[in-house]
């Protein structure tokens, strides 16, 4: 009797073991992360708008998929590739790490897009614009990318320029990777128009103010009508002020890619500033400041408002591009997810959720449009598979008096006028 009775509790006692920490493990199951991994010390308006973006679209699920809490995780790479690096190392640490939202930085994902896709890492990319991003060499690709590629952001300049009667730019390019592939698509482009760079210029980050204009002094010797510009934010506010204190006469228009727009450059180089030159950047084709916003775009201002405390207008979300492409991107993600069934198992998740982006099968209401299959399976032969967009999305942009960016076209709408102006 007396072993009967000691065999009865020492099973209670195990079964309570088993319960207890099964229990703790599914409870633990129960949360995943999301890791930001961007420049909030430099670049910080557009790593806040990735921020913002993220969490409105995780707002309209109450911040839940499938009973599972979904939370983000802040990681400041402060444009370092080998900060990034460490941050990626971390992730992988983390258990409960589930996917991973890049900033406005092209120089540490192609510094570490080998060991990305090595280790699985379900990236996500809502602003880095470097064409070889999610371009990978072999057949295992774990970036996508809602954003502007490269590899056609040179030819949509280009091509903007060119129908603005410019025929001899200049390229005035950061030395990074970045740079680098921009001069090459940006070359490729203007010879498919039988226009050539009259020159090239390369600068680094934190370039001075006398090397700043001495470049452009030099560049207005060298003939060119106009300057293509990669730069980001603070380079950008010391060629454009280096630009306003040479003589009128010297002043070239300024043709840029939107890295300019990831940081205070609107308030480093004012609104009377402004005036003084012509400057035009390349932005994706939707904007907050728009008098015929649509309901959608309408319902997710008023929950990015309610979401975020540090947003009451428009006007609040400094780097709106990075908020916009954010909120998209996880939008997808979020239909990817629901979309399977989640095991609680990070690493088979991260796949199931991989194989899910790359066959979406419903469509996905977004701020830029309606995604219907962003994602398909990459291959060498599909080298744009990890592309949510096409250039048919962008459009370019100026900063108005108000320090809005405000979109002058895109390239349908051209298209369409330039029918018009055919039949007529």
């Amino acid at each position: 009797m007396l072993i009967m009775k000691f065999l009865f509790r020492f099973f209670l006692f195990t079964y309570l073991i088993f319960i207890t920490t099964y229990t703790s493990n599914v409870y633990a199951q129960k949360k995943y992360t999301i890791y930001l991994d961007a420049d909030f010390s430099g670049a910080t308006a557009s790593s806040l708008a990735i921020q913002q973006g993220i969490t409105t679209a995780l707002a309209e699920v109450d911040n839940q998929i499938q009973g599972i809490e979904f939370g983000l995780i802040l990681k400041d790479h402060r444009a370092n590739s080998l900060r990034s690096r460490r941050n990626l190392e971390a992730f992988l640490s983390d258990e409960q790490a589930l996917m991973v939202f890049s900033g406005l930085h092209s120089p540490p994902l192609l510094a570490n897009k080998s060991f990305i896709n090595d280790n699985d890492i379900l990236l996500l990319d809502p602003w880095a614009a470097a064409g070889p991003i999610t371009r990978s060499a072999s057949e295992k690709n774990w970036i996508f990318r809602l954003s502007i590629d490269d590899s056609n952001a040179g030819k949509f300049i280009s091509k903007k320029a060119i129908e603005q009667g410019f025929r001899k730019p200049y390229l005035l390019l950061e030395d990074t990777g970045w740079g680098r592939s921009n001069k090459i698509t940006m070359t490729q482009a203007l010879n498919e128009s039988s226009v050539k760079p009259i020159g090239l210029s390369w600068f680094n980050w934190g370039v001075g103010m006398n090397h700043a204009k001495v470049l452009l002094r030099d560049i207005k010797a060298s003939g060119a009508d106009v300057i293509f510009f990669v730069g980001n934010s603070a380079e950008g506010v010391t060629f454009v002020n280096a630009m306003i204190e040479l003589p009128q006469s010297t002043r070239l228009p300024i043709r840029s890619h939107w890295g300019i727009t990831g940081g205070n450059f609107s308030e480093k180089v004012t609104a009377s500033q402004r005036e003084k030159i012509d400057l035009q950047f390349i932005q994706t084709n939707f904007s907050f400041i728009n008098d015929n916003l649509s309901v959608t775009a309408k319902n997710v201002l008023a929950l990015a408002v309610k979401s975020n405390s540090t947003i009451k207008h428009p006007t609040d979300i400094k780097a709106q591009t990075g908020f916009i492409h954010a909120y998209d991107l996880t939008k997808i993600v979020i239909a990817a997810i629901k979309q399977v069934k989640l095991t609680g198992d990070r690493n088979q998740d991260k796949s199931l959720i991989h194989h899910a982006l790359e066959h979406l099968v419903q469509p996905v209401t977004g701020l830029l449009k309606t995604y219907k299959g962003p994602f398909t399976p990459y291959s060498k032969s599909q080298f744009n598979a990890h592309e949510a967009l096409t250039i048919e999305d962008y459009a370019m942009g100026k900063y108005s008096p108000k320090d809005e960016i405000v979109l002058l076209n895109s390239l349908e709408n051209n298209h369409q006028s330039n029918i018009i102006e055919s039949i007529e």
